[in-house]
């Protein structure tokens, strides 16, 4: 079991190397944050020009800029950033549906607490044996947040990764037709007899 263990050394503090450490992610932070807020300001631009065109009987614009959503934090591979993404007025309405048309981030889906690299490193900590009360603190260690992600939530995710692996597990391979399968195995250094037991 991985446990993550907090060392603070007030010695280590304020050398030349945590300092620049220190410096150097926070300018890399600032530039994903920058970077990514003039992305979400443009695409929201991008979604507003495509509707221009469409009034009302006024003559007002049914799409249009709607101040900002509440800001929030977002873990990435360049550490918490913080993100203010722009909101979008859509009067339009599906004249078949009834339904008022949305506006939707391809970059920053809605509710979005960590990008999908970071979402993918979570599975591999649990193979690997860190206990959920420790993700929390690891997660603040790499990224700069644990991004929500309490031990609550871990649980969670831990259970729904388990139900994916029974699901993949128990798939039909009826329809697939593989040329050869490659299994890995691993020599137990137990002797039973005189050979080593190799397990597949």
């Amino acid at each position: 079991m991985l446990t993550v263990v907090h060392e603070e050394s007030e010695s280590n503090q304020h050398t030349p190397a945590a300092v620049g450490g220190s410096m150097l992610d926070e300018l890399a932070r600032e530039g994903a944050r920058a970077l990514l807020a003039a992305a979400l300001q443009a695409e929201v631009a991008a979604y507003i020009d495509a509707h221009a065109g469409e009034v009302d009987e006024a003559g007002h614009r049914l799409v249009v800029r709607n101040g900002s959503h509440a800001p929030r934090e977002v873990a990435t591979a360049a550490g918490a950033v913080p993100v203010k993404a722009p909101r979008v007025n859509d009067k339009r309405v599906d004249p078949v549906t009834g339904e008022r048309a949305r506006f939707a981030s391809a970059i920053l889906p809605a509710w979005a607490r960590k990008s999908p690299q970071v979402a993918e490193v979570l599975p591999l900590l649990y193979l690997h044996g860190l206990s959920s009360g420790d993700f929390t603190p690891a997660l603040e260690g790499f990224f700069g947040s644990a991004a929500g992600l309490s031990a609550a939530t871990v649980t969670r995710l831990t259970a729904q990764w388990q139900d994916e692996a029974r699901a993949f597990n128990a798939r039909s391979l009826a329809e697939s037709d593989y040329v050869y399968l490659w299994v890995d195995g691993i020599h137990v250094k137990v002797r039973l007899e005189q050979d080593k037991v190799c397990l597949l």
